[in-house]
């Protein structure tokens, strides 16, 4: 079982989150071109290691929040605060 630790709540069992992705920056959809929006939407980075995510936690408080997530053995460091809100997120 793997246990995320929810800003809000406290460790939870992951079934009660929804992994959201990778934290990182929306394109302006007013001047992002067709290749911007590929590149946001379907190019992870994908590497073996730390990286920064965002998680909801669905069952739970309901809010968006990142964490720091190793790739390689899923352990999880403190949570992160400043992680992109995506859109229709509720705070």
């Amino acid at each position: 079982m793997m246990l995320l630790t929810c800003p809000n709540c406290g460790a939870r069992n992951v079934s009660e989150f929804r992994y959201v992705g990778e934290a990182k920056s929306r394109p302006d959809p007013q001047t992002a071109t067709p290749e911007q929006w590929r590149r946001y939407l379907y190019f992870h980075r994908n590497p073996a290691g730390w990286v920064r995510e965002t998680w909801y936690h669905g069952s739970g408080c309901r809010r968006f929040f990142g964490i720091e997530r190793n790739t390689v053995d899923n352990a999880h460091r403190a949570p992160v605060d400043d992680a992109p809100r995506t859109a229709g997120a509720a705070s």
